[in-house]
């Protein structure tokens, strides 16, 4: 026999999610910027390693365009101005 009474009880959890607005950080290809210029900058900038920053510059040159980055619209806005300081046009979106 069990001596102490069993309490019943329902507990309701509430889960709490941080809804973050992914947003895109997209180069744009020009006739001014060298490639390896474009290169470094992606790999200072964005953190890209050298493979992955070649690739986008590849994208940007041929398709006119490359999302360089996804993420939250702060972390962007930053990378973007950093981009802008180099003499390379990018937008969030």
């Amino acid at each position: 026999m069990n001596s102490k009474p069993q309490i019943e009880y329902d507990e309701d959890v509430l889960l709490l999610e941080e809804t973050i607005d992914v947003r895109d950080l997209v180069v744009y290809n020009d006739d001014i910027n060298t490639f390896d210029h474009v290169i470094k900058t992606l790999m200072d900038v964005c953190g890209h390693q050298p493979e992955q920053a070649e690739q986008c510059t590849l994208l940007i040159h041929y398709k006119g365009q490359c999302t360089v980055k996804h993420g939250a619209y702060d972390e962007l806005a930053s990378m973007c101005t950093a981009i802008h300081d180099r003499g390379i046009s990018a937008d969030v979106v």
